[in-house]
């Protein structure tokens, strides 16, 4: 158990999904991610039969039962019927490193809100690596853990240029410098905070490209908890994309399609 990285007020709890093991915590609905970042769901509308009243509109009817009812969510999802997956909707309040923010701010369907360093001044909470990665042999947009010489001393030094940032940072503000130039010293490790509103088309299409492989491994540490709340507010949509709409490489997609309770 360790505190909560967005509440504060009390310890996490282990919970399990698929082969993965979070840390997450009740009180405020979150996980806690990398060293000192979070994301949390904190409203959420519509859900599956949401979806089905969207697309049976079209002929003037509504539900028909838990079984024909997810029979269509699996032919809709088969036959990419997508915009009657569009009329729901979630909201996360996300604590990432900047790097990650910018990766995400790239899924334009949905909208953002951030932390604005014209307004606050940082705090120095910044993302520190427990391992380095090197280039992928055969992949140029992926990376992988490997023997690294003088690895220990890579990371201090790492670190160490934070460390130089945030001084920089704080010095220019102590000598009267505005907040919206003094923060342009920060390095791309700092912590952001946002929250995110999408519908279920668009956190689908998040979820394949970000969970896959490919995926750089810090957002996909963020967009695998995200399969958590998605399943959790959504299962029969769940299930049908785990089947028939996921088209990433992802070993934890693979085992949850495989696990018994889809």
């Amino acid at each position: 158990m360790t505190i909560c990285n967005r509440c504060k007020k009390g310890f996490t709890i282990d919970i399990t999904f698929g082969e993965r093991r979070w840390d997450f915590c009740g009180n405020c609905y979150s996980f806690n991610v990398l060293d000192s970042g979070f994301i949390a769901l904190i409203e959420f509308g519509g859900g599956d039969e949401m979806v089905v009243k969207a697309a049976r509109i079209s002929y003037g009817k509504e539900l028909k039962g838990k079984e024909q009812d997810k029979k269509l969510i699996n032919y809709m999802m088969r036959h990419n019927h997508g915009t009657p997956f569009e009329h729901s909707f979630f909201i996360f309040h996300v604590k990432a490193p900047i790097f990650v923010a910018r990766q995400w701010f790239r899924h334009r369907i949905g909208s953002f809100n951030e932390i604005s360093g014209r307004y606050v001044e940082y705090p120095e909470e910044f993302y520190i690596p427990q391992k380095l990665r090197v280039p992928h042999p055969q992949n140029k947009q992926a990376s992988v853990e490997a023997e690294i010489e003088g690895e220990k001393e890579l990371i201090q030094l790492y670190e160490n240029s934070i460390k130089s940032s945030y001084e920089s940072y704080k010095k220019l503000i102590q000598s009267g410098v505005a907040r919206e130039i003094a923060r342009a010293v920060l390095p791309l490790a700092l912590y952001t905070q946002f929250y995110w509103t999408v519908n279920p088309r668009s956190l689908m299409n998040f979820i394949n490209l970000r969970v896959s492989e490919d995926a750089q491994w810090e957002i996909r540490q963020y967009a695998e908890r995200i399969v958590f709340f998605f399943k959790d507010k959504m299962p029969w949509t769940f299930s049908a994309f785990v089947q028939y709409g996921f088209n990433g490489k992802s070993d934890f997609m693979e085992n949850l399609k495989k696990s018994e309770d889809l």
